[in-house]
């Protein structure tokens, strides 16, 4: 017999941001808000470290000062959900988030080993919904850098939301991030 599915409560973004300035959520509870689910964040293995600050590294040599490159921080994507990605490349300075987190970055990266599956499907359908005009993940299973973009929202919670062109580039091959049109990025330089 199988066991019939958890009923499951869905909390608001604006919720999740009084628990955590409450102080319910300390820094060692690694949760994100997910399409209104509280979602454990997988813990970062060497190579997952190094891949995150590989990325940074090349993001901050290719973006201005109009922009900054925020680490493990929070986005607010919609009323249900502030996902945490490794690196979000959003416009302004720091100061500009002091009230409230960025919710149109230009680019956002995850990297991926254990959390693949996570973030090709769930965590792409929400930056998809959201309207996030650039998406990569740094995967690491394959050693490859899949490059999503064009998104195609749809009103449905249930999914759906897609990026209509994705692109798998390998170790030799560049990417230009579509909000520095004039940069040329390694993809070997992002991977470990």
């Amino acid at each position: 017999m199988k066991a019939p599915a958890l009923p499951l409560w869905r909390m608001t973004r604006v919720r999740y941001d009084r628990l955590v300035d409450a102080g319910i959520f300390g820094p060692d509870d690694r949760v994100e808000l997910l399409d209104g689910l509280l979602v454990a964040r997988e813990p970062q293995g060497g190579p997952h470290a190094a891949a995150v600050g590989l990325v940074r590294a090349a993001l901050e040599k290719v973006f201005e000062r109009a922009h900054h490159i925020r680490e493990e921080k929070p986005i607010a994507l919609d009323a249900r959900s502030e996902p945490e990605p490794d690196l979000a490349v959003v416009p302004g300075g720091l100061r500009d988030y002091v009230t409230a987190h960025p919710s149109r970055p230009v680019l956002v990266v995850e990297v991926a080993d254990s959390s693949l599956a996570l973030d090709r499907v769930r965590k792409g359908g929400l930056y998809a919904r959201a309207g996030i005009v650039e998406y990569w993940i740094v995967n690491l299973i394959d050693e490859v850098l899949e490059v999503y973009r064009d998104p195609v929202a749809r009103a449905s919670r249930a999914g759906g939301s897609r990026y209509r062109s994705v692109r798998l580039l390998r170790r030799g091959a560049t990417v230009t991030p579509l909000a520095a049109p004039r940069a040329r990025i390694r993809v070997e330089a992002l991977l470990p």
